[in-house]
């Protein structure tokens, strides 16, 4: 199992954060990018490593529900039930935005994909860093996605603000994605 990152780690991760850089992490299956997700110069910098278009939309990825509330606050009983029975873990959801995230995070999108997260490293980032965090694999477009901190490393070089060390978690491929009004899986 994955360890926590070392406080020295989350102090450099968090740092690069508040500056507006992008950093990689270990995640439940591959590599992943993340940032503020407030900060759109920060976000469009991810965008630009990847070659993702912004339409595409972002995960936005939490130590714990409350990190959501914001989101998650007028969701139906039974939505909110299919949530908690699924989080922590490697579950990811479209929920209903309602505008209140910026368009570089949903993309063309009426909804917003969120987990929350057990893997112990983008937990205690998002937690260190006191809201959700922006997490995309950390791959350009095309490419697979990283599995190794060395593979981050060259496809990204020094263009990141930090490379939180740490092991991917047990899970095989990147979360799956539901529709939580539908039920529909997006990303099996």
């Amino acid at each position: 199992m994955p360890t926590p990152p070392s406080a020295l780690a989350l102090t450099s991760a968090c740092r690069a954060l508040e500056h507006g850089e992008v950093i990689a992490c270990p995640t439940e299956a591959v590599w992943g990018l993340s940032c503020d997700p407030a900060n759109r110069d920060a976000v469009e910098q991810l965008l630009a490593l990847k070659a993702r278009p912004v339409a595409k939309g972002l995960i936005l990825v939490a130590h714990k529900t409350e990190q959501l509330q914001f989101l998650l606050q007028d969701l139906p009983l039974p939505q909110l039930e299919t949530l908690a029975a699924s989080w922590p873990g490697p579950a990811t959801w479209l929920v209903p935005h309602k505008g209140r995230v910026p368009d570089w995070i949903c993309g063309a999108h009426d909804t917003v994909a969120v987990r929350v997260t057990e893997h112990p490293v983008i937990s205690a980032l998002a937690a260190a860093w006191g809201g959700p965090l922006v997490s995309t694999s950390a791959n350009p477009a095309g490419a697979q996605p990283a599995r190794h901190a060395l593979q981050v490393r060259r496809y990204f070089g020094d263009r990141l603000g930090c490379v939180v060390p740490g092991t991917l978690g047990s899970s095989g491929r990147p979360t799956t994605i539901r529709h939580l009004e539908t039920g529909r899986i997006i990303r099996a």
